[in-house]
């Protein structure tokens, strides 16, 4: 009988998920543009078998620009870089469905799946925010519901355009003077609301047929999204009840899609700060949380919720009037996410602000290595996840720790892979290729 496995996703993010990560003295500010930097962390992720790595994105710029790294290197080209730099790591970019075309966007991750030798994730989004709107001429960004809409028929066109080669279309015979057979390459000739595309792709099918498909929103549009095209799912489940219902409803969901709910993988993040005892760990948790610019924090906040950073004191709870979730068209499931944590726990302004700092809404604590790993597998086996996305709150010193101290306990008890025992990200997820939509099955 196989032993079900944890799967493990690296997120990299600057010097670390915690907000003021970069003011630690052993951080390098510079680091969010070094490459040599992510490559190390990738090997280093690499080495210990993790599944992939995942870098986030935004067609705009995030945030206050003089409290924290910005101006990430765009993740499509970082991967290519990083695809020559390891052999077996997965490599997931968020790439948005709002502000891209299916044909460039299709051929982008067609191309990084045959750099890679079959190891390419797509992390789908629907980008939130009027600031990114702006930057591709709209005034607005486009409603919640129309952002999902455009995003499920550009997965219809992008999958279409994946399987417009047949796997054996080159034959490439010299003698006859024949590369490819053409009436195995085929046009798809969508016609929809939203894209007209003739096709073929310009690329042949790749290793994996598809990249990996990811997705991250926990909306209900975002929930239904997931269940009918993700493969693997990126969600923030602060505590492991929240995770359970959430694991429970997208594989229910998944299933009433005519789809396998094995095929979903749900990862939740977590952001472990870990030292050999718990109490260097709280201290170093102490330590970065003294290092958040609490006012910065607090116009952050107030951005999210859509409130006056003066309807915010520090040291009081948050009001009582805030927008409900069907008012807001950014990130529902995020502002959802934070107004319940803060009720829930009766968090003041300054303590929801320290909690946010660490993982932005994502299950964070301090620990010790056993400690760490007996979360982990707690959620694991009770059905609140199928892996985790690794979201260290320091890099590379976290990513570090996690990889020579728990990843070996996870190891002795037989809950995490010693090897890799296959080539592809889909085998790493223990995911099937994709069939040729455009092609008949063969009896």
């Amino acid at each position: 009988m196989t032993t079900r496995q944890l799967h493990f996703n690296l997120f990299l993010h600057d010097t670390g998920h915690h907000e003021a990560s970069w003011r630690l003295p052993d951080a390098d500010p510079h680091a969010v543009h070094d490459l040599a930097y992510h490559q190390r962390l990738a090997r280093i992720a690499e080495d210990a078998k993790f599944d992939s790595v995942f870098l986030a994105d935004s067609p705009a710029l995030f945030g206050d620009v003089g409290r924290r790294p910005q101006g990430r290197i765009e993740p499509t080209v970082l991967l290519a870089a990083l695809a020559v730099q390891t052999s077996r790591i997965g490599l997931i970019a968020t790439a948005s469905t709002s502000y891209n075309e299916p044909f460039n966007l299709a051929r982008r991750f067609s191309s990084i799946d045959w750099i890679s030798n079959g190891r390419a994730g797509w992390n789908i989004v629907t980008t939130a925010g009027d600031a990114a709107a702006r930057n591709f001429g709209l005034e607005d960004q486009p409603l919640h519901r129309d952002r999902y809409e455009r995003a499920s028929e550009f997965l219809e066109v992008a999958t279409r355009l994946w399987d417009s080669w047949e796997d054996d279309a080159i034959v490439g015979d010299k003698q006859s003077g024949v590369h490819t057979d053409a009436a195995k390459v085929h046009a798809i000739n969508h016609r929809g609301a939203h894209f007209r595309v003739d096709g073929p792709l310009n690329a042949p099918r790749s290793p994996q047929a598809h990249p990996l498909l990811v997705q991250a929103g926990s909306s209900e549009d975002g929930k239904e999204f997931a269940a009918r095209w993700a493969e693997a799912v990126f969600t923030a489940t602060p505590t492991i009840e929240e995770a359970r219902a959430f694991y429970e409803d997208v594989k229910r969901r998944t299933l009433a899609n005519g789809r396998d709910p094995e095929h979903v993988k749900i990862l939740p993040g977590i952001v472990p700060v870990i030292a050999d005892t718990a109490v260097e760990a709280a201290e170093l948790e102490a330590e970065l949380d003294r290092l958040i610019s609490h006012e910065y924090a607090r116009r952050q906040l107030a951005k999210t919720l859509r409130v006056d950073p003066e309807d915010l004191p520090f040291d009081r709870p948050l009001p009582e009037n805030l927008p409900g979730e069907d008012e807001i068209e950014g990130a529902k499931s995020r502002y959802t996410l934070i107004v319940d944590l803060a009720r829930r726990e009766n968090l003041t302004v300054r303590e929801l602000i320290g909690r946010l700092g660490g993982g932005r809404g994502h299950r964070t604590f301090s620990g010790t290595p056993v400690q760490v790993a007996d979360t982990i597998q707690e959620w694991f086996e009770t059905g609140a996840a199928d892996g985790f996305n690794i979201m260290p709150a320091v890099l590379p010193s976290g990513l570090e720790v996690f990889a020579a101290k728990v990843v070996p306990i996870l190891q002795e008890r037989g809950l995490f892979r010693t090897e890799y025992t296959g080539t592809t990200l889909r085998d790493h997820y223990g995911l099937p290729r994709p069939a040729n939509t455009l092609v008949p099955a063969q009896v």
